[in-house]
C-alpha cells in the first residue's frame, strides 16, 4: 500500500496501514511495479537512482574489458546492458525537471565515451553525434510518440487508444486527413502538477507540433526512422 501526492498532502495524512480481514498492510514510501520503481511523490527519483546505479555498474565491467573489443561489439554489450535500461519505461520521465534527467544523460555520456574510447572530459556532444544517438529528453518523446502513433492507428491497447482523440472539424472526422491533430486536455494552472506529465497531456503536446508530413506517415517503420531524424535534428542543429 502506498500513498501518492506532494509533499504537502502526504504530511496531512497520517496512515501507517491498513487491516484487511487478519492482514495488516504497511504502507512503503517506494514499490517496484514491472521494473519500475514508483516513489509517493511521483518524481520518479528511486527509479532514477536505481537505474543509474544497475547502468553504471554494467558500464563499469565493459570498461574494464574495452581495450579487447571491437567498437561494434562495444556497441552491443553497451546497448544489451545499459541503453536497453536507460529506455525501459523511460515514458514515466516525461515533464521531470533537468536535475533529474542529467542524472541519466550522465548514463549516456559514459557509455558513449567508452564505445569512442574518448577521454572522459571530453565534449560529448560531438560524440553522440557520432554515434547518433538521442540525448535522454528526446528518447523520453520518441517513445512517447511512438504510443500515440500505434494508438491513433488501432496499434496500442484499448487504455491507451482511449486516451487520444483526433480533432474534428464540424461533422467530419480528421483521422484520415493530412493534419491529424489531437485534441489537447486544456490546463488552467500556473504551475506543473502530476497531472500534466500524464500520457493524456503529453500526446497532444508532442504530437501536434510535429511537421504535417510525419503525422500523417502510416507506415510504422518509415514513422519511426522519419521521428528519429526529427528529434535528432532537433537535438543537434
Amino acid at each position: 500500500m502506498m500513498l501518492i501526492g506532494t509533499r504537502q498532502q502526504l504530511q496531512k495524512v497520517n496512515l501507517n496501514e491498513i487491516t484487511v480481514r487478519d492482514t495488516v498492510v504497511e504502507a512503503k514510501s517506494v514499490v517496484r511495479n514491472l521494473g519500475s520503481w514508483f516513489d509517493c511523490n511521483l518524481d520518479m527519483s528511486s527509479h532514477i537512482s536505481k537505474q543509474c546505479a544497475s547502468a553504471f555498474y554494467h558500464l563499469h565491467n565493459i570498461s574494464r574489458i574495452r581495450r579487447f573489443l571491437s567498437t561494434d561489439t562495444t556497441k552491443a554489450l553497451v546497448h544489451a546492458f545499459v541503453t536497453s535500461r536507460v529506455d525501459y519505461c523511460n515514458s514515466l520521465l516525461y515533464g521531470l525537471p533537468a536535475s533529474h534527467l542529467n542524472k541519466v544523460q550522465h548514463v549516456l555520456n559514459a557509455a558513449a565515451r567508452i564505445v569512442c574510447r574518448a577521454p572522459r572530459y571530453c565534449r560529448i556532444t560531438p560524440l553522440l553525434y557520432e554515434l547518433h544517438w538521442l540525448p535522454v529528453r528526446q528518447r523520453i518523446s520518441f517513445k512517447i510518440l511512438l504510443f500515440v502513433f500505434k494508438a491513433i492507428h488501432g496499434f496500442a491497447p484499448t487504455y491507451l487508444r482511449e486516451l487520444v482523440s483526433i480533432k474534428r472539424s464540424g461533422n467530419y472526422n480528421l483521422r484520415s486527413s493530412s493534419d491529424g491533430l489531437l485534441l489537447a486536455t486544456p490546463t488552467y494552472r500556473s504551475r506543473v502538477t502530476l497531472g500534466d506529465r500524464s500520457f493524456q497531456v503529453a500526446a497532444p503536446a508532442l504530437w501536434n507540433v510535429l511537421p504535417r508530413e510525419i503525422r500523417s506517415i502510416t507506415d510504422l517503420g518509415i514513422f519511426k526512422r522519419h521521428l528519429k531524424m526529427y528529434l535528432f535534428r532537433e537535438a543537434f542543429y
